[in-house]
C-alpha cells in the first residue's frame, strides 16, 4: 500500500477521534484540529525522532503548538501512540483513547490547551495565549546547541495568529543567532475566530515575509503528504548546512477538512454534537474511501538523536568582595560612594555564570545599562549570552523554552519595559518554567528620564503572583526589591538555587552599604531584615526606601519617636513575624515604596488585616503621576516621599505636633 493512501487514512482517524473528544467535552476547535491531520499524521508517526513512552526525553525532537487550540488532534496522535502522560516523570502511563475523552475534565491530564505541568510533558510549554509559541521554539533550540544536541523543533503557528508581532520578532531572533533547528509551519486554513484572516495573513503572503525574514519558505498543500514529507526533509538538510537558509512551512489547508458540513464560516470553536456530529463522522469516511485511505502500512518513528551531556555540578560563586577584586573593581565598594543595586547585579550574574554552567542570560540591547554586559563580555561566557533586542516579549518567551531546555534563564531589561512581556511571563507561569527577570531603573528615583521608563505598577502586578502557588506549592513568583549593592548581589545568586520564577528590582542610582559579604539572603526565609529597633511606630522600607526612611530617623528622634526601621526585600514574607513585630508597637505600621499602590504596602495591610486585630497602616507611595526631575531627590519631593515628608506622616500618625 502507498505512503499516501496511509496517511489519509491516519488523517481520518485522528480527525475522527477530534470530533469525539470534542463533542464528549462539549467545547473545543475541531475544525482547526481537521486542517492540521496530515501535518500531524507525517510529524508525529513518520518524521520526528522520539520515544512515545519517554516523551520528554532531552535529546528528543520538539513539538510547540503555538496555535494550541488546535491541541484535538494532538492528543488525538498521542492516544493512538500511547504516549507517556501523567504528573510524576518516573512513572507515567500509557495515554488511550479513553484518556483522549476526558479532554476539558476537571481531573484530566488532557487540558483545553497544551499545559505540560498538569501532566502532559510530550510538550513544553503552555500555549493558546497566540503568538508566543514560535520564541518557545526558539529557546528550546538554543538551549539544544549550547548543549550540542542534534534534536529538531517544529513549530505550528495559526494563519491568524501570524498577525501578532511577537511571532515576527521570533523569526528576526532565530535569524540572528542561527537556530535552523526550528522549523516553522503556518497552518494557513484561512479562516481566523470571527471571519477569513486578512490578506496580510495569506499564504502567499506569508511566504513572501519569510523569504524577506531570511528563511527558504516552502509552500505546500497541507494535505498532501508527498509535499509535506519534501518541505520537511529540506528543513531536516538545512540544518545541517552552514549555507544553508533556515527552512520555514507554509502549509495550505482546509479548516473541517474531510467533512464538508463542518467547512466554511462560523463553525470555530464549535464541536458538532448529535446528527452534526454523526454526519461529519460519515463524511470524514467517505472522504478517505475517495482518496484510497488504508491502514496497511506500518508507520515508523524515528530513533532519538544521541543523549543528553551531564554538565559540570554548579559551586557555589565568590562573595561581592571576591568578585570585585577578580576584577580590579575594588574602588567600586567605596563607602563614601556607595553602589548601585545593578551594578552589583552585573558583578553577581558573571560570578554566577562561572559558578552554575546552567545559567543563561538574555537581554534587550540594554546590556550596558542593566550590566549584563559583564556576563556577555566575558569570553568564556559569552556564547551562553543570547541579545534578544528590543524584543521583550519574545525574550520572556525565548526564557521558557531554555527553561524548558534545562536552562536557568536570567532576563534582563529596564523594569518599565518588563511591563510589555506581563502575557508572556504569565504564560511562562503556567508552563512550571523557572527564569528570572530583572528590571532595573526601577521606581521614581530614575528621575531625569521620566515616568515613560519608569516602573511602577510592576509591583502590583507581580505580587499578585506571590499570593497563589504553583505546580509545587511554592509561591508562583518570588518578588525582590534589595536595597544594597550586598543584598542585590547574594540575591542574584540564590535566585539560581531556587526552581522558579523570580522578579528582582535593581536601581540606577547609587546607594549606602547597608549590608557586607557575611549578611546572608536566600528566598523564602523571612524576607525582612530589622536595621533599627524602636517602639512607637515600625517603618516598613523597601529599596530606596529604606535609605529616605534611615535619614528620617534623626529627625524622629528629635521629635522623641522611637522607631523601629525594617528592610522588607521580598514577597511573600512571613507574615507572623512581620506581625509580631507590628503587636510590639500598638500596631502603627508606615509602610514605604517609590511605586504604585498595590504593592508592598498592600501586602502588609492585608497581613494585618487577616486578623482582625486592631492595627493602623498607613502606606506612602507614589499618588501622582510624576515627571522628569535631575535628581532623585526632585521626583522624591515631587511625589511626597522624602525624609521630611516621612516624619510629617509618622508624627501625624502619633498625634504629635513638632516641638
Amino acid at each position: 500500500m502507498s505512503f499516501d493512501s496511509t496517511i489519509h487514512a491516519k488523517a481520518v482517524e485522528l480527525t475522527k477521534l477530534s470530533y469525539e473528544m470534542t463533542a464528549a467535552a462539549g467545547s473545543g476547535h475541531p475544525t482547526t484540529a481537521a486542517s492540521l491531520a496530515h501535518l500531524t499524521a507525517v510529524l508525529m508517526y513518520q518524521h520526528m525522532r522520539y520515544e512515545p513512552a519517554n516523551p520528554d526525553h532531552p535529546s528528543s525532537d520538539r513539538l510547540v503548538l503555538s496555535e494550541g487550540h488546535a491541541v484535538p488532534i494532538i492528543y488525538a496522535a498521542c492516544a493512538d501512540l500511547g504516549v507517556g502522560i501523567g504528573k510524576d516523570p518516573a512513572n507515567l502511563k500509557t495515554m488511550t483513547r479513553e484518556d483522549a475523552m476526558t479532554l476539558r475534565e476537571m481531573d484530566s491530564v488532557v487540558d483545553g490547551h497544551p499545559n505540560p505541568i498538569e501532566g502532559f510533558p510530550f510538550f513544553d510549554a503552555a500555549t493558546g495565549s497566540l503568538g508566543q509559541g514560535l520564541s518557545v521554539a526558539a529557546g528550546l533550540a538554543a538551549a539544544a546547541k549550547l548543549d550540542g544536541l542534534d534534536k529538531r523543533i517544529f513549530c505550528i503557528i495559526g494563519d491568524g495568529e501570524a498577525r501578532e508581532g511577537q511571532i515576527w520578532e521570533a523569526a528576526d531572533f532565530i535569524i540572528d543567532h542561527g537556530l535552523s533547528s526550528v522549523c516553522i509551519i503556518f497552518n494557513a486554513n484561512v479562516y481566523a475566530q470571527s471571519d477569513e484572516v486578512s490578506p496580510q495573513q495569506n499564504a502567499e503572503t506569508l511566504a513572501k515575509k519569510l523569504e524577506a525574514y531570511g528563511f527558504d519558505a516552502h509552500t505546500i498543500d497541507g494535505h498532501n503528504p508527498g509535499e509535506i514529507v519534501d518541505a520537511l526533509s529540506a528543513h531536516a538538510q538545512a540544518q545541517h548546512d552552514p549555507d544553508a537558509r533556515p527552512v520555514a512551512i507554509v502549509a495550505k489547508t482546509q479548516k473541517g477538512w474531510g467533512s464538508p458540513s463542518q467547512q466554511g464560516h462560523g463553525h470555530h470553536g464549535k464541536p458538532a454534537a448529535g446528527d452534526d456530529l454523526a454526519k461529519a463522522i460519515e463524511e470524514l469516511e467517505a472522504t478517505g474511501r475517495s482518496l484510497g485511505a488504508t491502514a496497511d502500512t506500518a508507520l515508523k518513528i524515528g530513533m532519538m538523536s544521541p543523549g543528553k551531556p551531564t554538565p559540570p555540578e554548579p559551586k557555589q560563586p565568590v562573595n561581592l568582595t571576591e568578585a570585585c577584586q577578580a576584577l580590579g573593581l575594588e574602588s567600586l565598594l567605596d563607602p563614601e560612594k556607595g553602589l548601585a543595586t545593578r551594578r552589583a547585579y552585573g558583578i553577581a550574574l558573571r560570578a554566577l555564570g562561572h559558578a552554575n554552567p546552567r545559567v543563561v542570560a538574555l537581554d534587550a540591547d540594554v546590556k550596558n545599562s542593566t550590566f549584563a554586559e559583564d556576563f556577555y563580555k566575558d569570553e568564556a561566557l559569552t556564547e551562553r549570552f543570547l541579545e534578544c533586542r528590543i524584543a521583550e516579549q519574545n525574550m520572556f518567551s525565548v526564557a521558557a523554552g531554555l527553561s524548558a531546555g534545562g536552562k536557568v534563564p536570567y532576563c534582563s531589561t529596564f523594569a518599565k519595559f518588563v511591563v510589555r512581556g506581563y502575557d508572556q511571563i504569565e504564560m511562562a507561569v503556567n508552563s512550571g518554567a523557572n527564569f528570572k527577570v530583572v528590571g532595573s531603573h526601577s521606581g521614581i528615583t530614575l528621575a531625569a528620564d521620566g515616568p515613560s521608563q519608569m516602573s511602577l505598577p510592576d509591583i502590583a502586578w507581580f505580587r499578585s503572583f506571590a499570593t497563589v502557588t504553583n505546580q509545587n506549592g511554592y509561591p508562583a513568583f518570588y518578588l525582590l526589591n534589595p536595597s544594597d549593592a550586598f543584598q542585590a548581589y547574594a540575591l542574584t545568586v540564590s535566585m539560581a538555587n531556587y526552581e522558579g520564577p523570580v522578579y528582582m528590582r535593581t536601581m540606577r542610582p547609587n546607594t549606602e552599604f547597608l549590608y557586607t559579604d557575611s549578611d546572608e539572603f536566600h528566598l523564602g526565609g523571612d524576607g525582612f531584615e530589622v536595621l533599627t529597633e524602636g517602639r512607637d511606630l515600625l517603618i516598613v522600607g523597601t529599596g530606596y526606601m529604606v535609605h529616605e526612611a534611615n535619614r528620617a530617623l534623626d529627625a524622629l528622634d528629635e521629635q522623641g519617636i522611637d522607631a523601629t526601621l525594617i528592610d522588607l526585600y521580598q514577597i511573600p514574607f512571613n507574615e507572623e513575624k512581620m506581625l509580631d513585630l507590628a503587636n510590639q508597637h500598638n500596631g502603627m505600621v508606615l509602610t514605604l515604596e517609590d511605586n504604585y499602590g498595590g504593592g508592598f504596602g498592600s501586602a502588609i495591610a492585608d497581613a494585618v488585616s487577616s486578623t482582625g486585630d486592631g492595627f493602623t497602616v498607613n502606606q506612602m507611595f507614589v499618588k501622582r503621576i510624576p515627571k522628569s526631575g535631575r535628581t532623585p531627590d526632585d521626583l522624591l519631593a515631587y511625589c511626597g516621599l522624602t525624609a521630611d515628608d516621612i516624619v510629617k506622616q509618622a508624627m501625624a500618625m502619633l498625634e504629635l505636633a513638632p516641638a
